[in-house]
């Protein structure tokens, strides 16, 4: 005789019930659908020396923590060498514009010292080091950790640019149909497809709570396509 348990999945929640404030819930879902748009091709560099190595400046990466969270810290959690390397380790805190709750991602980056002519990679004594090699490779360490940490919000930080075989992020349309009602499923699908602002400020006058979110990240990702 089997001793095999059973589960009988007629009983079991579905994902969409798991939510406590299924609300808050679709407000995050519309959120990582902006976040994981492919950010704007011009944004996108080649690296001068890595070959096939694409990825988003700093600047841009900036922007988008400034535009996506209002309210961020750049958190220097450690520093120090690693091999011929500085190495740096970040924590990018943001405020969530869901919950309002201060939240972190960690970041690691290093970049190679830089050593004098003819002398190879970099001597245990640190003889060989150029003057102001530190000065130099410690801030783009830190740079590279910063654009490491913000890779964890979605692709539009450049987190699969690198990567390939990935999934479509898409919004759970299950959960969606839980909050809203046949009007509101109407009017989010018309600011979806809404191609500049002047057709998405149109719809503005039938706007309810449940869609200003996804109203303004639509418009912030109209502005981005400018």
């Amino acid at each position: 005789m089997s001793t095999e348990l059973t589960v009988n999945e007629n009983k079991l929640p579905s994902i969409q019930e798991l939510f406590k404030d299924p609300n808050a819930a679709v407000q995050q879902d519309a959120l990582n659908h902006y976040l994981n748009q492919p950010p704007p091709a011009s944004w996108v560099k080649k690296h001068p020396f890595i070959k096939n190595y694409n990825y988003v400046p700093i600047d841009k990466v900036e922007f988008l923590l400034r535009m996506f969270f209002k309210k961020y810290k750049i958190e220097v959690v450690s520093y120090g060498l690693l091999f011929n390397s500085v190495q740096c380790h970040v924590r990018v805190h943001y405020l969530d514009p869901i919950t309002s709750e201060w939240l972190f991602h960690d970041g690691v980056g290093a970049e190679e010292l830089q050593t004098q002519s003819g002398t190879g990679t970099l001597l245990m004594d640190m003889s060989n080091v150029n003057k102001g090699a530190v000065k130099m490779a410690l801030p783009i360490a830190k740079t590279i950790a910063i654009k490491d940490a913000c890779d964890h919000f979605g692709n539009i930080f450049g987190a699969n640019l690198g990567r390939k075989d990935t999934i479509q992020f898409g919004v759970d349309e299950k959960l969606i149909s839980l909050t809203r009602t046949k009007e509101e499923e109407r009017m989010s699908k018309l600011i979806e497809r809404a191609k500049d602002k002047t057709t998405l400020e149109a719809l503005k006058l039938h706007l309810t709570e449940s869609l200003t979110d996804q109203y303004n990240l639509k418009w912030i990702q109209l502005e981005q396509e400018k």
